[in-house]
């Protein structure tokens, strides 16, 4: 079977076969915000779909079979008894439940009809007396003074209208008025006459009604208008004589008096006919001779809304004698509130909506819709609202009719008619109690029914569930075995032969981890598999620089692409130790894949393994930091026989043996980073497979322990690149690179790292110092929303604090003279720290994103190319402080600094005790540490501060001591001070404290970086044995140094320390290469030697840094590495991580005492030519 055929067969869910990495768990979410090239995309990095367990074996018998058919009877029998003899109680329940309901809402509406009739029969009664009462009198008295209506006022009206009134409405606007009819030709004279009699009338009323009375008579008499008047719209509704001819109905007396001050007029002599509602009703009242009725609106002032009401105007004659010729003279107008009118009619209904509806049109709305629940009213809206699903519960009744024959009524008069209609709701529906619902009394025989049929199906679940967990036990080791073992090794392991493919052998599985000596071992002969071994070039240094959970972040990520990768080739994961990736193919059927197949697929997932490799580091460089991307891949490939089989015991595994695994493994580790090595064999079946334009020789053999001399072969990458599906011959397609490349290889010449680099930064579209950039960006960005969320509201502007930005700074003096022994940091706060808000929750926004990266890029442009001394060196450091803020621990408990899990960069900072001194309480210190690292070193000329004295810089003769580090945190923090970075700066402070705390801390911790002035060393020195001497820690367990105490002394020791420890970290971190791992170290060591070595043979360091550079290095251990690293470990803030560096320290010198001389040989021939062995020892 060739291995295009082999492919095609397992395109479907056995695609390639059971693999380990198929239980493969990727837990971590490495996607970083911000990125422009969607770095750490799920989907490149995710496992391939688990497959499925096996269809488990049928172990069902006819018997089984029948009694099931016989429980889905029983069950059937049992749940349509119940359903049937439910639902028909349920449906004469329904019924009772309407009936009773329509019986209580006809009670409730006859009520309301019954009440709501008898008080407007009452009111149409009070009204006739009143309009009676007023003409009587009115007769008599004009009589007796020879005078005549309209000229007439009613004595003591404001006692008689009070007793008319039932209702007191909020409003201000009057509810009984009297308005006399004037003729055309007595508006002057009624004109004088209300200016003569107003005052007597409106005294009478402010004595009645207990109101101000100076107030209320002038705010009366200075705003009468004197002549019978009506609105101008057009004009602001101001007074205006009325200019039509025929009957006026001016306003006259009122109750309540109206006294509002704000209303420039009274409404003393509005005609009242200018409002159209109420020339209505004028005009119906005369022809009837009798009372009606209008709608208008009102407006409630206390709660602000518009309410239904209307008007009744009760005509008043000029004599009260029968038999004789009457003439209407004046009108009463009674206005009524509808909302009011019917509270407290319902004593006990809920949700009874009653619609108004008036017969005659108006300008206003003639239909009103009031819902009562109880004694309370509500308007719902001026239409008719009722359900409309309630029509056939409508009780009706007139509330006002006045009985007139219509066809005396001339056209275009319309005699008003009010009735009311009654609708229930779902409201009251349901507010009406019910003992035993229908859907209960259902329930109830359901339980009936059910109870025996739960006993049933309880019992048969029971027995059902256990042969289910017995079914999947079953399933779910055939998926483990699946994913752990070849093809072969599987059968084997359930018993399976030729002939019988179906049958599960469960004892064979019982003695898979048995040690019977009856027992045979599970192993088998491939006499044709190709084993690859592919290394993590450089991961040991590079994990000595990492946190534990970016070991394992990358490990998953690389080890999960490579999973995937294997799947899509046929080839399989065997196992992985430490950062060594092993696979095999040919293991599948049983070795029965032809062999230059499996050597073909073994290539082509090396291949693309190695790129694999490179795009992912490059994308996770940005996530787990400086030096990632560094990493390569180093692959070697034999092919031979090989035993296979299942090691027995405990912890069972399928592992390989035989000289071809030795053999694969000499191939990896005699290889070159980023190659991959081929032995002869695996090229032989190349050669068979006409693939020989897929490998070069290496040149000369090469000695391999154990074996010899070898010729061995690289893999062309450049030459084979394989399409992602396969012609119809099953034959790879293959590109060809161009003529250059191919010779290259073809002399042996390879191609440099450099070279790849390049090309696969094109590939990504961002560089090494962009990935740099946009890491540093993350990790001061969750610094950031740590600091955000310690506070307790959002971001505000700063622009009170531009004053004190600009005062804040050296300001005619050095930097150097701002630094403080001890620094005052923000005290520890409990309750503070327990009202934070999540910091992977927040927000910092898109515009102090944008600023704090092109802060960062700008700070990479001012970092000079230096070997040593630029921002690749930068990041590294902000690496190492990083990683020590994070282990910062309680020194009494040992409790860890917990991180969050949404992010790699988030710091949840848990200060339990304040035995870190505050640094963990505070987030602002946290990130003026790190901001710190990240700027130590800008603009620094590459030659020592001694050099630059000696040159007599610019900066040297402002600075004079540490000048390349003030000179870094000038320029870093002037630029940050800019109107372009405000955004950013709203996040790091917001208060002129912090401002200063920041400026201070930034300070002192760049300043902790020069370590070659014996003054600061000194003065470092002695604060360290004041803080941290055996006295003072006795003394400050005794007083349990616990933050938030009142004691001054306390507190101000506690400052002093972490003021320490602060200076400590940076100090650790900037050698920081000195105490990780030799290779780190090595590398470091070997820039600063380039550094200043190019110094000095340009001319800038009188003497050869060559000359006794090894013994410099080891007085710099001894002298201050070393010392340094037991500081960190004695202080007892940095848990592990300071074991760790002082091991580190210890380890390195000596590896350097060993092999420092070669070294320093090597280093001068490769930067200067020649070779100096004079002992002299010089610090750089």
């Amino acid at each position: 079977m060739s291995y295009g055929e082999l492919v095609r067969e397992n395109s479907g869910h056995k695609k390639s076969g059971p693999k380990m990495k198929q239980a493969f768990s990727f837990p971590f979410d490495l996607s970083v915000r911000g990125d422009p090239i969607a770095m750490s995309r799920r989907s490149d990095m995710s496992k391939p779909p688990t497959p499925a367990p096996r269809d488990a074996p049928i172990v069902a018998k006819k018997e089984e079979a029948a009694v099931a058919r016989a429980k889905i009877l029983v069950s059937l029998v049992l749940f349509l008894s119940a359903v049937l003899v439910g639902l028909g109680i349920y449906m004469i329940g329904v019924e009772q439940d309407e009936q009773n309901f329509e019986n209580l809402f006809a009670g409730y509406a006859s009520e309301v009809s019954t009440v709501s009739r008898q008080k407007a029969d009452q009111l149409f009664r009070s009204l006739d007396s009143f309009a009676f009462s007023i003409s009587s009198q009115a007769e008599s008295e004009l009589r007796l003074s020879n005078q005549r209506w309209p000229f007439y006022s009613v004595p003591e009206w404001s006692q008689k209208a009070e007793k008319l009134i039932v209702d007191p409405s909020t409003s201000k606007d009057p509810q009984v008025i009297l308005a006399p009819i004037v003729q055309e030709t007595d508006r002057t004279e009624w004109a004088n006459y209300i200016q003569q009699n107003t005052l007597s009338w409106v005294q009478e009323s402010i004595s009645n009604e207990g109101i101000d009375e100076q107030y209320t008579i002038d705010g009366v008499l200075n705003s009468t208008v004197p002549f019978i008047y009506e609105l101008d719209a057009a004009n602001g509704y101001q007074p205006t004589a009325i200019s039509r001819s025929g009957e006026s109905l001016p306003i006259w007396q009122t109750y309540p008096l109206k006294s509002d001050p704000s209303v420039p007029y009274s409404s003393v002599g509005l005609d009242s006919l200018s409002a159209t509602e109420i020339a209505d009703l004028y005009r119906v009242t005369k022809q009837v001779s009798g009372p009606t009725i209008g709608i208008t609106n009102m407006t409630l002032e206390s709660a602000g809304v518009t309410v239904p009401a209307s008007h009744i105007m009760q005509p008043i004659y000029d004599t009260t004698h029968s038999g004789t010729a009457k003439q209407m003279t004046a009108v009463v107008l009674y206005r009524i509130n509808w909302l009011t009118y019917f509270e407290d009619i319902l004593a006990g209904g809920k949700g009874v909506v009653l619609v108004l509806r008036f017969s005659c049109p108006s300008d206003t709305p003639s239909i009103f819709s009031i819902k009562m629940n109880g004694s309370a009213t509500a308007i719902l809206d001026d239409s008719d609202l009722h359900d409309q699903a309630y029509n056939h519960l409508e009780y009706s009744e007139t509330l006002f009719d006045p009985e007139i024959d219509e066809s005396q009524v001339p056209d275009g008069v319309c005699v008003p008619q009010l009735t009311m209609h009654l609708y229930p709701t779902q409201e009251f529906y349901d507010s009406i109690e019910i003992f035993v619902s229908p859907l209960e009394k259902a329930s109830i025989l359901f339980a009936v029914f059910g109870l025996p049929a739960l006993v049933f199906f309880l019992y048969d679940n029971l027995v059902g569930r256990r042969q289910r967990k017995f079914m999947h036990r079953i399933a779910m080791q055939e998926m483990i075995v699946s994913n752990v073992f070849p093809k072969a090794i599987r059968d084997r392991i359930y018993g399976r032969n030729a002939q019988s493919k179906t049958n599960l052998d469960v004892t064979a599985m019982d003695s898979f981890d048995s040690e019977r000596e009856d027992d045979a071992p599970m192993a088998e002969l491939f006499p044709s598999t190709t084993i690859v071994f592919a290394d993590i070039s450089g991961f040991t240094a590079w994990a000595s620089a990492r946190e534990p959970q970016q070991v394992f972040i990358l490990l998953e990520a690389i080890y999960g692409a490579f999973d995937t990768i294997a799947s899509q080739h046929g080839v399989f994961k065997v196992e992985t130790v430490g950062d060594c990736y092993v696979a095999a193919a040919g293991l599948e059927l049983g070795g029965a894949i032809a062999p230059a197949d499996h050597a073909s697929a073994a290539c082509l997932f090396a291949h693309d393994a190695v790129n694999k490799m490179g795009e992912m580091t490059r994308r996770l460089e940005v996530t787990l930091g400086p030096d990632t991307a560094d990493l390569d891949l180093r692959v070697g490939i034999h092919s031979g026989q090989v035993t296979a089989g299942v090691l027995r015991g405990e912890r069972s595994r399928f592992q390989l043996f035989g000289d071809t695994m030795n053999t694969a493994a000499r191939m990896e580790s005699s290889g070159e980073r980023n190659r991959i090595q081929l032995s002869q064999a695996t090229v032989d079946l190349l050669t068979k497979a006409d693939r020989s334009h897929w490998f070069i020789s290496r040149g000369n053999k090469i000695f391999l322990k154990g074996k010899g001399n070898m010729q061995t072969y690289w893999l062309r990458r450049t030459a084979v690149q394989r399409s992602k599906s396969f012609d119809s011959s099953d034959e790879f397609s293959v590109a060809l690179a161009d003529e250059t490349d191919y010779d290259r290889e073809a002399t042996g010449k390879q191609s440099s790292s450099s070279d790849l680099t390049a090309l696969e930064n094109v590939a990504d579209g961002m560089n090494k110092m962009e990935r740099l950039v946009e890491w540093n960006v993350e990790v001061l960005t969750s610094l950031l929303q740590q600091i955000i969320a310690s506070r307790s509201g959002d971001v505000q502007s700063i622009e009170p604090l531009s004053d004190v930005e600009k005062r804040v700074g050296n300001h005619g003096a050095t930097i150097l003279e701002e630094f403080v022994p001890i620094i005052p940091l923000k005290r520890f706060n409990e309750r503070e720290l327990r009202k934070r808000r999540r910091a992977h929750t927040i927000d910092i926004g898109e515009e102090a994103k944008s600023q704090l990266r092109k802060y960062l890029t700008i700070i990479a442009g001012l970092y000079k190319d230096n070997p040593f001394h630029n921002f690749e060196h930068a990041s590294h450091v902000t690496a190492s402080v990083k990683k020590l803020l994070k282990r910062i621990v309680n020194v009494d408990e040992g409790n860890g600094l917990s991180s969050s899990s949404h992010s790699s960069h988030s710091f949840d900072l848990v200060d339990l005790a304040g035995h870190s001194y505050g640094i963990t309480s505070d987030p602002l210190t946290q990130f003026a540490v790190v901001f710190s690292a990240v700027i130590h070193d800008v603009d620094h000329p590459g030659v020592p501060n001694t050099q630059l004295v000696k040159e007599k810089t610019r900066s040297a003769q402002i600075y004079q001591k540490s000048i390349a580090e003030q000179n870094s945190v000038e320029l870093s923090w002037d630029m940050l001070m800019g109107d372009e970075f405000s955004a950013l700066r709203a996040c790091i402070y917001q208060t002129e404290d912090e401002l200063k705390r920041f400026r201070q801390l930034v300070v002192n911790t760049v300043m902790a970086t020069d370590v070659v002035d014996k003054e600061l060393q000194a003065l470092r020195k002695s604060r360290w044995e004041k803080a941290f001497s055996e006295e003072t820690r006795v003394e400050d367990d005794d007083d349990d140094n616990v933050v938030g105490e009142d004691d001054d002394d306390g507190k101000m020791s506690e400052d002093r320390k972490a003021t320490i420890v602060i200076e400590h970290l940076i100090q650790a971190s900037d050698v920081s290469h000195t105490m990780q791992h030799w290779h780190v170290y090595k590398t470091w060591n070997e820039k600063y030697f380039q550094e200043c070595y190019g110094a000095y043979v340009a001319g800038r360091g009188e003497t050869d840094p060559s000359i006794n550079w090894y013994k410099g290095e080891i007085g710099f251990y001894d002298f201050y590495v070393i010392p340094l690293a037991k500081k960190l470990n004695n202080c007892g803030v940095f848990g592990v991580s300071s074991h760790e560096y002082l091991n580190y320290a210890m380890g390195n010198r000596e590896e350097w005492v060993r092999d420092g001389e070669n070294l320093v040989r090597e280093w001068k021939r490769k930067y200067g030519g020649g070779e100096d062995d004079t002992d002299i020892t010089v610090v750089c």
